[in-house]
């Protein structure tokens, strides 16, 4: 399996910015397909965005599109989650994950706060 640690949460205001890191060890990074989820207080987790393996496709929450954008370095082991125009309802525990073959998001990071004042 993959190991995913996040980093890069934080405190900020509304209609700011952050950048998140997922940083991967244990198996070949780029045998995954990698995601973003996030999980509100009180809510379930939700799904934010996902990369195919080389990072040629992408694929957003509605909730998020146009405003975050996923990234990855292949050869840095790393995932990337910018943020921008974030909003109050962003707020969030943000968790990267890995998907096997069969598509599964089986391996998941310890999450990173993001919180954003009004």
């Amino acid at each position: 399996q993959v190991q995913l640690v996040e980093s890069g949460g934080g405190l900020v205001q509304a209609g700011g910015s952050l950048r998140l890191s997922c940083a991967a060890s244990g198996r070949t990074f780029s045998g995954y397909v990698m995601g973003w989820f996030r999980q509100a207080p009180g809510k379930e987790r939700e799904f934010v965005a996902r990369i195919s393996r080389w990072g040629s496709s992408t694929y957003y929450a509605d909730s998020v599109k146009g405003r975050f954008t996923i990234s990855r370095d292949n050869a840095k082991n790393t995932l990337y989650l910018q943020m921008n125009s974030l909003k109050p309802e962003d707020t969030a525990i943000y968790y990267c994950a890995a998907a096997g073959a069969n598509g599964d998001f089986g391996s998941w990071g310890q999450g990173t706060q993001v919180t954003v004042s009004s």
